[in-house]
């Protein structure tokens, strides 16, 4: 008798991967600018400076030279939206970031006014399994520690892309926090720019 089932395709998926910059001692608060994030008194914003030309050369190469959407905590986003969203249109960083889909997780109305922004609240971790459940092309979270350590304990990083800087801080917010779940990754690209700066891409196993 021949079989009448039929057989369906999956349903396509798409990953989630953070992009961020951490000191030798594991901090990512601040790397841009004094001011860019002070909670919990942290002096120490701007540790990256010094190294940011060689590092941002190589993580748009490595990390933002194919098409994505962008996930970001509030805070992340309002730094962000000012400056990309009056960015020059010769810019092909600026052109790439204003036409990605962002989507921004908060606790509060935001005023969205960066083209293709949407807000996620309530049960976001169940918002963004099923984001990844969609077809579409890479989710990528940007800086936002705050989210990221929600993302960790819920498991949902499928992969790493993370520079880490020849600086020790000793205080700041730090990339891996308490709740984290125990895994192995593998390294499927590392480098190192002249001034010292490790890039290392790590996926899960």
């Amino acid at each position: 008798m021949k079989s009448t089932s039929k057989n369906h395709a999956s349903t396509p998926s798409r990953k989630l991967a953070i992009l961020a910059f951490v000191t030798l001692d594991g901090v990512m608060q601040a790397p841009s600018s004094p001011q860019e994030d002070t909670t919990g008194g942290f002096m120490r914003g701007g540790w990256a400076n010094d190294y940011w030309a060689e590092v941002m050369e190589q993580a748009q190469r490595e990390a933002m030279s194919e098409p994505y959407d962008m996930l970001f905590g509030r805070k992340t986003y309002e730094m962000f939206a000012p400056h990309w969203s009056t960015a020059s249109t010769d810019d092909p960083l600026a052109t790439m970031m204003n036409n990605a889909q962002k989507y921004v997780v908060s606790t509060q109305d935001l005023d969205l006014t960066w083209q293709n922004s949407g807000l996620i609240y309530g049960d976001v971790c169940s918002k963004i399994k099923t984001l990844k459940q969609q077809p579409g092309n890479l989710i990528q979270v940007h800086g936002s520690c705050n989210l990221i350590q929600t993302l960790l304990k819920h498991d949902l990083i499928d992969e790493f892309r993370l520079w880490t800087f020849p600086v020790i801080l000793g205080q700041g917010k730090r990339l891996f926090g308490e709740g984290v779940i125990p895994q192995n990754l593998t390294l499927t690209k590392s480098d190192t720019t002249k001034n010292g700066v490790t890039m290392g891409i790590y996926r899960r196993q």
